[in-house]
């Protein structure tokens, strides 16, 4: 047996911790996208004397540190365990998303941005890890159909909440609030979770076995590159909508704030809610005898083709017809959601490269988002305001993204294991 893993008491459901993994998510997301509530008052644009351009600059500066603290973060948590690593980041996002509210210069502004996904970006990786340790691939699409909840109704919560506590008292409040509030969720962590730091031992062994797939190995894997790009295309779509959607819906669509909130809030809790119910019915069809991979490639698929509909919404004449487009096109999404994240950081991907290869495909979903927040305020600079082309590029990475599903992931091309002996 690998002296690295420890047995959990038998008090840890690990159906808990994921509802409480989820919940840390949600959390993540109202910190982070709470930004594009802002970005849509005018008083806070005002404050700042943000062009168009900056708007997207300081919309992506989250996305650039989040990136790049991914495999980092998910090389510490391959080594030294799920519970302390994440606690130390949670705390720290959640006092800078706090601190937000009392900065008065745009590069204080951005320097809490900076921080806030720097701390973040452990979520994710120490997700992966407990749920590859915890979840059998029966399990996996409705677990991680469960955990994509948090991400969705993040900021499908949080744009309501948001917009509500700008126009009730302002953008200073709403920042110190959310930020703070997050900090209740800190309780059950501590008290539900197992101690999971590594002894001496357990930490030799640990390396042991994250060596036996080096980043190399997973470097020269067209399956990763596959994950690469599904992540990239998917998560352009899904910040698009978490960075501009707000704005997109004052300034064109004619809503007022709290209007604008609430239709962000149908689009994120439609993903969620058809995540959830595609990762179930995978993981039904799995248990069932169907090949895992296939049954996963035809949901990621047609989740990226539906998401095409947005385009529609650019040219539809009715704001009715704008925001029928707009709710769907997410919601169609979520029939990628949970087996993109299965497929790419769990079926196809060994055991022990789980931390680090999630840390290798978050830096494409952070990219992604930083992309996708300073390139779509270009697109409305070329458009003088208009957000077509700027549906066009989502249009385009989504067309991407389903190709990438059908010719990259190949159980065949899955990373090499170069030393079995150590591998679980």
């Amino acid at each position: 047996m690998d002296t690295c893993q420890v047995k959990q008491p038998a008090a840890e459901n690990p159906w808990s911790i994921l509802i409480l993994l989820s919940l840390g998510l949600l959390i993540s997301f109202v910190d982070r996208t709470s930004l594009s509530a802002a970005l849509a008052d005018k008083g806070f644009v005002h404050e700042f004397s943000l062009s168009s351009v900056q708007r997207g600059w300081l919309n992506s500066a989250v996305f650039w540190s989040y990136g790049l603290a991914q495999m980092p973060m998910g090389w510490l948590v391959d080594r030294y365990g799920v519970k302390r690593p994440y606690s130390i980041c949670f705390v720290i996002w959640c006092l800078a998303a706090a601190a937000t509210g009392l900065v008065t210069t745009l590069s204080a502004l951005i320097v809490m941005r900076l921080l806030i996904g720097l701390a973040e970006a452990v979520v994710v990786p120490a997700t992966y890890r407990y749920l590859a340790n915890n979840f059998e691939e029966t399990q996996k699409g409705t677990a991680l159909g469960i955990f994509s909840i948090g991400g969705k109704m993040g900021p499908a919560l949080g744009a309501p909440i948001a917009a509500w506590m700008i126009v009730a008292y302002s953008w200073k409040a709403m920042f110190v609030v959310t930020g703070l509030i997050g900090l209740v969720w800190m309780v059950p962590w501590l008290l539900m979770v197992r101690n999971d730091y590594p002894s001496r031992d357990e930490l030799k062994a640990a390396v042991r076995r994250a060596s036996s797939v080096p980043l190399r190995n997973l470097l020269a894997s067209p399956v990763v590159w596959g994950g690469l790009i599904n992540n990239f295309c998917y998560s352009y779509f899904a910040f698009y909508c978490m960075t501009w959607m707000p704005a997109y819906l004052v300034e064109q669509r004619g809503l007022s704030l709290e209007k604008s909130g609430v239709y962000t809030f149908f689009s994120f809790a439609g993903i969620a809610i058809v995540a959830a119910l595609a990762g179930w019915l995978a993981d039904r069809m799995i248990a069932r005898g169907k090949d895992a991979v296939l049954v996963r490639k035809a949901f990621i698929v047609a989740g990226f083709i539906g998401g095409t509909t947005v385009l529609l919404g650019a040219y539809a004449q009715s704001p009715g017809m704008a925001l029928f487009w707009n709710v769907l096109s997410l919601s169609l999404l979520g029939l990628a959601t949970a087996n993109n994240l299965a497929l790419c950081k769990l079926t196809l991907i060994p055991k022990p490269a789980v931390g680090l290869n999630t840390g290798l495909q978050q830096v494409a979903t952070s990219l992604a988002g930083g992309v996708s927040a300073s390139l779509s305020g270009w697109l409305l600079y070329l458009g003088k305001g208009n957000y077509t082309f700027a549906m066009m590029a989502v249009f385009v990475f989504l067309l991407l993204g389903a190709t990438s599903t059908m010719v990259l992931m190949q159980r065949k091309w899955a990373p090499r294991v170069i030393n079995l002996v150590a591998a679980e």
